[in-house]
């Protein structure tokens, strides 16, 4: 819910300029990065993925009361941006890794698949609640990061009851032997295996090459000009896709090759900078960006950890994924930050042209690095 007003609280509210912005995104996505670690290597200690992926959830929702008590101070809105990422970075990998651990090897695209149609869910659900927030009261802001906070406890009380404490892995178990291995060998392990490391500089290196949703929103709403209480709709439409399509793309990545949805997919998100770049049409330029928004997430999200699943040992799944997820979260703190100095700069669409050149460039790479064979089992 929160998510989906940021951009436009900060850039249109407060006056953030692009510069500022790319910043505060780049920031909000980027500074999980060492907190991801931490929490992947503290869940695979004893299996307590349950436990410091609930841990997570409770300080992202404590992060909604934080922007409630900022006000306009760019101090307390950071400070409780930072809180909400590392709650998201501390959680992120210890869930994934209970879907990994609790699937079949052959089945972990469907898996992450359905896990991320029931999180989009909540997706859809937000931007329409802070949509009819906004619309029934004028600057409703407080009452969004209320509401917000009330349905992240929720959530935080239903994995408490119902989400099993620990997963029972799928097939063998090679339980770690020898004298003590110093910690950041034990966080650094995933990195020996060459099919690992190539995942994770593909996927870096398409991430520092995405500007991310925030921006490709802002750019929608400048060129169609339409009323801002509008804007929170904007990731409605991105969500509906990627619920309607996270499944039969896990599936496909079961069936053909997990690097083939996950190439298309940032193809399609190439094809959305493309759009920005050369429509004037409002209605198929806010249609087709929308459509090819949710596609690139629907086709890359889940289909990345089911690509990276298979090649971790059981008793470091959270670290893996922790390892592969800073990694992307790193590189788009830089896409984020570059972008925006890039619109102070020289404008928007030079930025977005130049954008689109990276990351043609940096698809081109990735489908030379990704292991064209994959392991599954």
């Amino acid at each position: 819910m929160v998510t989906a007003v940021l951009p436009l609280y900060f850039v249109l509210q407060l006056g953030f300029s692009p510069l500022q912005f790319g910043f505060l995104d780049g920031l909000y996505n980027g500074v999980t990065a060492l907190v991801r670690l931490v929490g992947g290597h503290a869940a695979d200690r004893g299996g307590r993925h349950k436990l410091v992926a609930g841990t997570g959830y409770a300080l992202s929702a404590l992060s909604r009361l934080g922007l409630l008590l900022a006000g306009g101070g760019a101090a307390g809105i950071s400070a409780a941006l930072a809180a909400d990422r590392i709650g998201k970075g501390v959680r992120t990998a210890p869930r994934d890794a209970l879907i990994s651990l609790s699937s079949p090897p052959d089945a972990l695209g469907r898996a992450f698949g359905v896990h991320r149609a029931m999180d989009t869910t909540g997706a859809l659900l937000g931007p329409l609640a802070a949509f009819a927030l906004l619309w029934a009261t004028a600057d409703a802001y407080d009452a969004v990061f209320v509401v917000s906070f009330c349905v992240g406890l929720l959530g935080v009380l239903l994995l408490v009851a119902f989400v099993p404490g620990r997963a029972d892995p799928v097939g063998p178990v090679a339980v770690p032997a020898g004298p003590r291995v110093p910690l950041r060998s034990r966080i650094a392990e995933p990195l020996r295996d060459p099919a690992f490391r190539r995942i994770m500089l593909a996927a870096a290196l398409l991430g520092a090459a995405t500007i991310g949703d925030s921006f490709v929103y802002l750019l929608l709403q400048r060129q169609l000009d339409f009323a801002v209480r509008w804007f929170p709709l904007l990731p409605l439409g991105t969500a509906a896709v990627y619920l309607l399509l996270a499944v039969p793309a896990g599936r496909l990545g079961d069936r053909i090759g997990r690097r083939v949805p996950f190439l298309l997919g940032h193809a399609a998100l190439l094809a959305a900078y493309l759009l920005l770049l050369t429509v004037s049409d409002g209605t198929v330029l806010l249609a087709g960006v929308l459509v090819l928004a949710g596609v690139f997430y629907a086709a890359t999200d889940g289909v990345l950890m089911a690509l990276a699943g298979p090649v971790l040992p059981a008793a470091r799944q959270a670290s893996g994924m922790a390892l592969l997820q800073t990694g992307q979260a790193l590189s788009r703190l830089l896409a984020a930050a570059g972008f925006g100095a890039a619109w102070t700069l020289w404008g928007s669409r030079a930025a977005l042209a130049a954008a689109f050149i990276v990351l043609a460039a940096a698809l081109a790479g990735a489908a030379a690095l990704l292991p064209r064979t994959e392991r599954r089992s």
